[in-house]
């Protein structure tokens, strides 16, 4: 059914709206793809199963569930965050002045640090994300959108336009938007471009995390590679879009989410990690600067 299949694509799509942003910001600001990005995206849902067996253990979940669900939100994003601005810190601050292909190729390696860091933890087995949420839901036109997914749906809305207001209407977000102009210029004006970078690695690590944690509610199940293909998904939708263009990050990560789900319905299942390059290989013979990008002028 076509009102179903709409639905679960506005899901997916919303997550990868998510993960998307924090590829665009960070290349807007750095000219760099932060290959790690979807790791932080895989720590936000091991975190979420961490903090949430803890306050259930200590029976918080008991006593109030949706308390327990909102500090679980908030910790996991404040620790992905954390490991966010770590890694701009540690991994890309000193490679500033590199040649390009040195960040890139720390990027890499600090997402097969991580990979392996989780897996040494925390085992290389599927772990299960208990289930919170009732399978029942809100009947549209014959399709059934369920409280999961009404969840997703919304919660991706709200963090999109609260971003879009942050970086249209705050000093900060003007800060963010002229570094990404002309990072010389700003600092010469007064704009601190270390503090804008920092904000940039956690506003977009706080976002992958978010994502990671709703995925997990999602599916119910974790695993430490979850990252790689949700990365390489996230990263389509923001070349998508226009790499650099926070509107076209979001447009992308919606459109592939309802690409994929179209696909997968109508055509086959079997490959629907295969769609999102298809529909890459497409816009880059057609238009190499995304829907929403344009080159030599401001991307933010």
């Amino acid at each position: 059914m076509l009102a179903q299949q709409l639905i679960n694509g506005l899901t997916v799509g919303g997550v990868y709206a998510l993960i998307a942003l924090g590829y665009t910001m960070v290349y807007g600001i750095l000219e760099l793809i932060n290959f790690a990005h979807g790791e932080i995206y895989m720590l936000g849902a091991y975190l979420g199963i961490i903090f949430l067996a803890f306050f259930t253990a200590i029976g918080l979940t008991s006593y109030s569930l949706p308390l327990a669900l909102i500090l679980t939100f908030i910790f996991s994003v404040f620790f992905c965050s954390s490991y966010g601005l770590t890694i701009e810190k540690l991994a890309y601050k000193p490679l500033r002045k590199a040649p390009r292909l040195s960040p890139l190729i720390s990027a890499i390696g600090v997402s097969i640090f991580l990979q392996n860091y989780v897996m040494l933890t925390q085992g290389a087995t599927d772990k299960v994300f208990p289930h919170l949420f009732e399978s029942a839901g809100i009947e549209i036109k014959g399709a059934i959108i369920t409280y999961m997914q009404f969840f997703i749906i919304a919660v991706s809305a709200v963090l999109m336009l609260l971003l879009q207001l942050f970086i249209t209407r705050t000093r900060m977000g003007k800060a963010m938007r002229a570094v990404a102009q002309d990072r010389v210029m700003a600092s010469l004006v007064g704009i601190n471009v270390d503090t804008v970078i920092s904000v940039t690695f956690i506003i977009g690590s706080g976002l992958a995390a978010v994502a990671g944690l709703m995925v997990a509610m999602y599916y119910g199940l974790v695993n430490y590679s979850i990252g790689y293909i949700a990365g390489i998904k996230a990263f389509t939708a923001a070349v998508l879009g226009g790499i650099g263009s926070i509107p076209g990050a979001m447009f992308g990560g919606i459109f592939l989410g309802l690409f994929e789900s179209l696909s997968s319905g109508y055509i086959s299942s079997e490959y629907k990690d295969a769609y999102a390059f298809v529909i890459l290989i497409i816009i880059l013979l057609i238009k190499p600067a995304g829907l929403f990008g344009k080159a030599n002028e401001e991307k933010v």
